[in-house]
């Protein structure tokens, strides 16, 4: 079973038989995917028929295991409450305090004993199993490794799967150009990773590393750490064909010793493992900086200037520099902007070099200046690193001439504009309005591993159910864990009405299914939200939290994971029931406070928000002690001004295709549900970036 193709775009590779099984093999097969909300497509099943009646178990046996681990179906569900949601609604206040007080004491692991439920009513949230192939496989890597955005962790980690399973024929894939420095770093350490590291490959790649900071980041990706450079990595050893080819690569680059001063400390560490001073006769200019370094000795590199000229208003002199970096022009447009006696020199000047801007850059360059000359109350950032934290502050920029704004989005528009129209024509072209709901994927470095991947930001349609089920699963690690899962509440204009948790199981038309606090087998949380009921009361937003209340980052745990269903009949079934799961999520971030989603239940709409709180309270790591977090990254994300897809794929359109009304009308399809959608972010960023 290929795990990469099977859950990134729901297809399985299989071989044809040389039999023909009855119609009741592959019927029974489907029949028991149905729990699960999969079907198979019609040639998967034409071909599951043309095994024999071993192979089909052999078959079904390793599907079964892998859609039961995307769903979270591989573990067992116990909660507190067994009967949840009927029981919990049925306790009074008094019960459910005695309940809690018998449970933190030890003296009560189950409330009562779980008693037959009514058959599942809910209509799965069916998913298509399809047939795929090798060809697919391979197509998959080569638009990951042409990606010009990072990788999130799930990304790496099917990289490094692919080339440990394809070595040399992913060497063979490589595209021309690996554009982001931060995957380079990725795909050049997973083909450097055997023991046997040939010459020949060394070589092969040496084309693509082309600055001594892309030799620093292939060094983090062999240790494993972040090749963002926003945390420092603990370097392991090396072997002596390792060493000499990263001091091969070092002694070729230009600007060597600037770039080793941007990172000092980590290439002293680093240094240390690669003894330069044994190799200084056959890489004595690399030897040479590295003493340099040591030493003290620096240069008055390229920021520095720039700085300079900033600190002293000299923007002529600014954007002198800035000319020979475009893509550090663009990013410094709007404190240049802010300092200018003559704005018409910023625009000029960003006008001639804008078409060297990366695509990305470009992008966002854009969307801020489309937005900046409206007030707006909170500057959002989302830093590099492999945690996804987000900084809301408010705004107390200098206004900006809205016309100025208007020129230099316009910039970046006509440059897009140009670039694309390079690109082969796409034809007849439909663009789902429903795509200006969902984000372009600038950067996943800190995305969670998720049944489906989307961008922060990114607004996903409710189902029509009426009852939303969130759920978390974990299990003890080293010493007792104690995972809470809970839902802060909150009105129109985004005020605090209530939290539903442990210490408040029950508030309008929520339900928790009771705090469990240890969990040596695996333990497990729920929470309902009775979409009417709440509306009827005011609330429009629900925000899922998850909090370690034990203290241990999630990073720490075995296993831990949670996600929601959409039940339309929460009383039948079971109470976790797989073919109605939305969305299920791994929680391994550096962290103890996590905000995996807000539903809007005014616009029906899930808010893909995928955000850990790194500072936490003095006392206990729960929803009471981080509200005003949670309710300043609510704010945030509700009102963040990004690029959508649909901008992009518009820019596309305009500059290489002609838009059409109707997707049968289309030669290429943009939409949520089919053709190139918000889900095949290693296509879009590939290609469309």
């Amino acid at each position: 079973m290929n795990p990469m193709l099977l859950r990134r775009r729901s297809k399985v590779i299989l071989s044809a038989g040389r039999e023909r099984q009855p119609l009741e093999v592959v019927a029974t097969l489907q029949k028991n995917l149905d729990a699960l909300g999969f079907q198979m497509s019609p040639s998967l099943c034409e071909r599951v028929a043309t095994l024999s009646l071993t192979q089909v178990e052999a078959f079904y046996k390793r599907l079964i295991r892998a859609l039961r681990e995307m769903l979270g179906a591989h573990r067992n569900y116990a909660p507190l409450y067994p009967d949840f949601p009927a029981q919990m609604m049925r306790a009074s206040d008094a019960e459910r305090y005695w309940n809690a007080y018998l449970h933190y004491r030890g003296q009560l692991d189950r409330v009562g004993e779980a008693t037959p439920r009514p058959p599942r009513q809910d209509v799965p949230n069916w998913r298509v199993l399809e047939l795929g192939t090798q060809d697919e496989v391979d197509a998959l890597f080569v638009a990951l490794a042409a990606a010009r955005t990072p990788y999130s962790p799930e990304d790496s980690a099917d990289v490094r799967w692919y080339v440990a399973q394809h070595r040399e024929r992913a060497l063979s894939l490589l595209p021309e150009t690996l554009p982001c420095k931060e995957n380079l770093a990725v795909v050049v350490a997973a083909l450097l990773a055997d023991e046997g590291t040939a010459d020949s490959r060394v070589l092969a790649l040496g084309r693509h590393v082309r600055t001594a900071t892309d030799v620093l980041r292939i060094a983090v990706a062999l240790d494993d750490g972040d090749v963002s450079l926003a945390t420092p990595t603990r370097f392991g050893r090396y072997r002596r064909p390792m060493r000499r080819a990263l001091l091969n690569w070092l002694e070729k680059m230009p600007n060597r010793l600037e770039d080793l001063q941007r990172w000092t400390p980590r290439w002293v560490r680093l240094a240390e493992r690669l003894h330069p001073g044994e190799h200084a006769m056959r890489f004595p200019g690399t030897a040479a900086d590295f003493a340099r370094l040591r030493a003290g000795q620096r240069l008055r590199g390229f920021n520095a200037q720039v700085e300079c000229a900033l600190a002293d208003d000299d923007v002529g002199t600014a954007l002198a520099v800035l000319r020979a970096r475009p893509g550090e022009l663009a990013r410094r447009l709007d404190a240049l902007a802010r300092r200018s006696h003559n704005v018409q020199d910023v625009v000029d000047t960003f006008a001639q070099v804008a078409a060297s801007v990366s695509t990305p850059v470009l992008l966002q360059v854009m969307t801020h200046f489309q937005h900046r000359a409206a007030p707006r109350g909170l500057r959002v950032f989302l830093p590099k690193g492999q945690v996804g934290k987000l900084y809301a502050i408010p705004d107390r920029l200098v206004p900006l001439d809205a016309d100025l704004c208007a020129a230099l989005a316009l910039c970046c528009e006509q440059a897009l504009l140009a670039r694309f129209a390079a690109l082969p024509p796409l034809g007849a072209s439909y663009i789902d309005p429903a795509l200006s709901r969902y984000l372009v994927p600038f950067s996943q470095r800190s995305a969670s591993k998720a049944l489906r991947t989307l961008v922060r930001g990114s607004r996903v349609p409710l189902s029509d159910a009426n009852t939303l089920r969130m759920f978390c699963w974990w299990r003890n690690g080293k010493s007792r864990v104690d995972i809470d899962l809970s839902a802060a509440i909150y009105g129109e204009d985004v005020q605090y009405i209530d939290t539903v948790a442990y210490y408040n199981l029950a508030t309008f038309g929520a339900h928790h299914s009771g705090d469990i606090v240890d969990a040596p087998q695996g333990a497990s949380e729920f929470i309902d939200i009775d979409i009417d009921h709440c509306r009827e009361r005011g609330i429009r937003w629900i925000v899922m939290c998850l909090s370690s209340f034990s203290g241990q980052a999630y990073c720490d745990l075995p296993e831990c994971f949670a996600g929601w269903m959409a039940r339309t009949a929460p009383d039948s079934g079971e109470i976790y029931e797989p073919g109605t799961v939305v969305d299920r999520f791994d929680l391994a971030s550096d962290t103890t406070f996590c905000l995996p989603i807000a539903f809007d239940l005014v616009e029906r709409q899930a808010l893909w928000l995928d955000i850990g709180l790194t500072s936490t309270p003095r006392f206990a790591v729960n929803v009471a002690n981080n509200l005003a977090g949670v309710s300043l990254m609510l704010r945030a994300m509700s009102s963040l001004p990004k690029t959508t897809l649909h901008t992009l794929f518009d820019l596309h359109v305009r500059a290489r295709g002609h838009r059409v009304s109707a997707p049968d009308q289309a030669a290429t399809v943009f939409a949520v549900d089919r053709g190139i959608t918000p889900t095949d972010l290693p296509r879009i960023s590939a290609e469309f970036l």
